[in-house]
C-alpha cells in the first residue's frame, strides 16, 4: 500500500466511529407518547383518583408555583418547608398544613419542585437541595449538549435539545417515574404541570383530561418530559413534541363544545375554549403538538385554576376537577418568583441591545398578564367558593354565612416593603444555577413572606394554631 493509501486508511480509522454514530443516531427520534387503547373518564391521572385517608375531606388547599428557574424552585421549596412546620388541628388530630395540600399548579422552575414533591413526598426535604437546588444543573445540561454523540442526535430533525433536558431531569431527579407512578401511589397533591401550545398560544396541562383529547395514555408518560416541556424556554431549548392519536380511542366531543361554537356571542371565552378543544380532536390537521415553556401563557400557574373557576357548569370547570366535593375552607397559596421591569436601558440614550429587546418582548407582556390573572382570580375565588363549596355544609356560625372561608396567601417579592431588599431578590437571574447562600436566602424569605401574609395569620387564628 502506498503512502497516500496508508494516510487514507488512517483517516478512515480515526473517523469511522463518528461515521457509524452518525448513521446510527442521525435518525434519532424523540420518545413518543403512548396511544390510549380505550377512553375511560374514570381512569387515569385525575384528582378524584388520588384520594387518601390522611387528607381531610372538608378542606381545599391549592398552591401555585411560578416560573423563574432555580429562583422559583427555591421559593416554592421554602413554602413547602413552612407548610410542613405549620401545625393544625383537623378532625381532632394534630397535622401539618402540608398534609392537607390537594393541588399544585406549576410552571417551569416551579414544576421541578412540584413534581419532585409529588414523587418523593417528604423525601424532598432530605434530597432536593443536593439533587437540584444547590447543583449547577445549567452547566451539566450544557456539557450534555456538547457531547459528540448528542450533537449527532440533535442533528436529527426529530430530536431537539429539550429531549436531552428531559433525559437529564429523569436521571438526576425523577428516576424513571411516570404519571402511572403518581397514580399508583394514590397520594395527593394532584399536580397540574403547565406548558404552552406553540400553535394555539394556549395553556396545555399534563392531566389525563388533556391527554384524552389526543387519545394518549398519560399514565405511561415520564414526569421528566412534562417538566421539561414546562421549562422549554424558546430559543434556548427546542419545543417538546407529542403525537396526536385523536379519534382512535372512542373519545367523543363534549356536548357543550358544539353549543359554544354555535353561539359565540353568549360567551367569547367559552367559544375560544371550545375552538381549542376541537383543534386537538382534528388529528389529520394537527398530527403533532409542539409545546414550549408554560410561562409564555401563564407564568404564575394560576390560569388553569382560573379557567376552571370562571367556566360555566357545562364545561370542564372546577366541579369536574373536584367532582363537586364540598368543603368548609378554600386556601390558595400563590408563590411568585417573578421579577420586576428592567429600567437599566432607560439610563442611556444608546439603542437598547438585542438581549434587552428580547427580554422586554418576553418578560414585560408575561408580567402584565400575570398581574391581571392574579387580580381576576382573587376577585373570583370568594364567589366561586361559596357557589361550589357550601355543598352539604350548613353555617357553623364562625366563618362566612354558608360556612365556607377563603384565604389567599401570596408569597411574592412585591410584598417586600423595603425597596433595597425587594430589588435584591428581583435581581436574582433566571437560571439553573444559583449560589447556595442565595438558595438559602430564598427559602428563608418564602417562610417569612408566608408568615407575614394577613390571610395566613387569619387562617392560623381560625384554626386556633
Amino acid at each position: 500500500m502506498n503512502i497516500s493509501g496508508s494516510r487514507l486508511l488512517g483517516v478512515l480509522e480515526k473517523w469511522l466511529p463518528w461515521i457509524v454514530a452518525a448513521l446510527i443516531t442521525g435518525c434519532a427520534h424523540y420518545p413518543e407518547n403512548v396511544r390510549l387503547d380505550e377512553y375511560n373518564p374514570e381512569e387515569g391521572y385525575r384528582f378524584a383518583n388520588l384520594n387518601y385517608e390522611d387528607n381531610a375531606g372538608d378542606w381545599l388547599v391549592v398552591a401555585t408555583f411560578s416560573g423563574g428557574g432555580t429562583r422559583a424552585a427555591a421559593l416554592a421549596y421554602g413554602v413547602l418547608e413552612q407548610m410542613a412546620s405549620t401545625e393544625i388541628s383537623s378532625g381532632g388530630q394534630k397535622k401539618r398544613l402540608l398534609d392537607e395540600l390537594d393541588v399544585i399548579s406549576s410552571v417551569s422552575g416551579g414544576s421541578l419542585t412540584a413534581a419532585y414533591y409529588a414523587i418523593h413526598q417528604d423525601g424532598i426535604f432530605r434530597d432536593f437541595e443536593s439533587a437540584f437546588l444547590k447543583r449547577n444543573a445549567q452547566e451539566e445540561i450544557s456539557r450534555r449538549f456538547l457531547r459528540p454523540s448528542n450533537l449527532v442526535r440533535m442533528a436529527s430533525p426529530a430530536y431537539g435539545r429539550i429531549n436531552l433536558v428531559a433525559e437529564y431531569f429523569d436521571e438526576t431527579l425523577f428516576n424513571g417515574a411516570t404519571y402511572g407512578t403518581l397514580l399508583r401511589s394514590g397520594h395527593r397533591p394532584f399536580v397540574l404541570i403547565n406548558a404552552s401550545d406553540m400553535s394555539l398560544g394556549a395553556r396545555f396541562e399534563f392531566t389525563q383530561d388533556q391527554f384524552d383529547l389526543l387519545c394518549s395514555d398519560l399514565s405511561r408518560f415520564p414526569v421528566a418530559r412534562a417538566v421539561a416541556a414546562s421549562s422549554a424556554v424558546p430559543v434556548i431549548f427546542s419545543p417538546l413534541t407529542l403525537k396526536n392519536y385523536a379519534g382512535q380511542c372512542g373519545y367523543t366531543e363534549p356536548a357543550w363544545v358544539a353549543g359554544a361554537l354555535h353561539d359565540r356571542a353568549s360567551s367569547v371565552r367559552q367559544y375560544n375554549k371550545a375552538a381549542e378543544l376541537r383543534s386537538y380532536l382534528n388529528a389529520p390537521k394537527r398530527p403533532f403538538i409542539h409545546l414550549l415553556d408554560g410561562g409564555m401563557t401563564d407564568n404564575l400557574g394560576l390560569r388553569g385554576l382560573l379557567d376552571r373557576i370562571i367556566s360555566s357548569e357545562s364545561s370542564p370547570g372546577m366541579p369536574h376537577l373536584l367532582r363537586a366535593r364540598p368543603f368548609r375552607k378554600a386556601i390558595l397559596i400563590v408563590v411568585s418568583a417573578e421579577t420586576g421591569p428592567d429600567f437599566s436601558q432607560d439610563l442611556s440614550e444608546r439603542v437598547p441591545t438585542l438581549s434587552q429587546v428580547v427580554r422586554a418582548i418576553k418578560d414585560v407582556p408575561i408580567n402584565r398578564y400575570s398581574f391581571e390573572t392574579s387580580e381576576l382570580l382573587k376577585n373570583s375565588m370568594g364567589a366561586w367558593a361559596k357557589r361550589i363549596g357550601m355543598g352539604s355544609h350548613p353555617s357553623d356560625g364562625q366563618g362566612s354565612p354558608n360556612g365556607v372561608d377563603t384565604y389567599v396567601i401570596e408569597v411574592s417579592f412585591d410584598a417586600l416593603r423595603d425597596d433595597a431588599e425587594r430589588q435584591l431578590f428581583m435581581s436574582i437571574p433566571t437560571s439553573f444555577n444559583l449560589p447556595p447562600e442565595t438558595v438559602d436566602s430564598l427559602r428563608r424569605l418564602a417562610a417569612r413572606l408566608m408568615i407575614e401574609s394577613p390571610d395566613y395569620q387569619r387562617l392560623l387564628r381560625d384554626l386556633g394554631s
